[in-house]
């Protein structure tokens, strides 16, 4: 069958069989893409957008999610309670003090039941604990003004090692991350 008659049978305008698309391919943003979700595979196309941006790729996030679902990417989904997520590069040990810092939660419970949590911040060089901080819930926020405390008495670290916690991942750290310049490093859990 001929495609006007084909066309003229589905009542479709012929314009739409023989349309082109015109858009760029944009490999370049295609790969960073893929090589910033496999590093951090609990970002979605918000959090590479603004990675993305970060590496000077201004595009529109509308563009971005087109390009994270063509590209056949998501969240991936979490099998067991410990799986390596993020950044998966070898890190160093630390040979001075403000180096490296290490930070994480410990959690307890008051006699009546409820909850409480205590940010502890170490140097890894000195194993000298440079802040505990108690409360009852530690947002990302807080979390961003607690250790802007502790480089303000203690000076600025190389790198800042955690676990892939919502606080340590949240965009208030990514935020503050971005305008303090230091390393943050996501501890590989097995």
């Amino acid at each position: 069958m001929s495609e006007l008659w084909a066309c003229k049978l589905l009542d479709a305008d012929r314009s739409l069989v023989r349309y082109r698309s015109k858009r760029p391919k944009d490999e370049d943003v295609r790969q960073r893409l893929r090589v910033l979700s496999n590093e951090r595979k609990r970002f979605g196309y918000r959090r590479l957008h603004i990675l993305l941006e970060r590496e000077g790729f201004h595009l529109n996030h509308k563009k971005v999610r087109r390009l994270y679902r063509e590209e056949g990417l998501s969240v991936r989904k979490r099998g067991g309670r410990k799986r390596a997520i993020g950044t998966r590069a070898p890190i160093a040990v630390p040979s001075r003090v403000n180096e490296r810092w290490s930070l994480d939660f410990v959690s307890d419970s008051f006699m009546e039941g409820r909850r409480f949590r205590m940010l502890c911040v170490v140097d890894d060089y000195s194993r000298e604990c440079l802040a505990l901080i108690a409360d009852t819930s530690i947002g990302g926020h807080r979390l961003a003004r607690e250790l802007s405390t502790v480089i303000k008495q203690r000076g600025k670290p190389h790198t800042i090692v955690s676990d892939n916690g919502t606080e340590m991942t949240s965009n208030a750290i990514m935020k503050w991350q971005e305008e303090t310049k230091i390393n943050w490093h996501y501890s590989q859990m097995q």
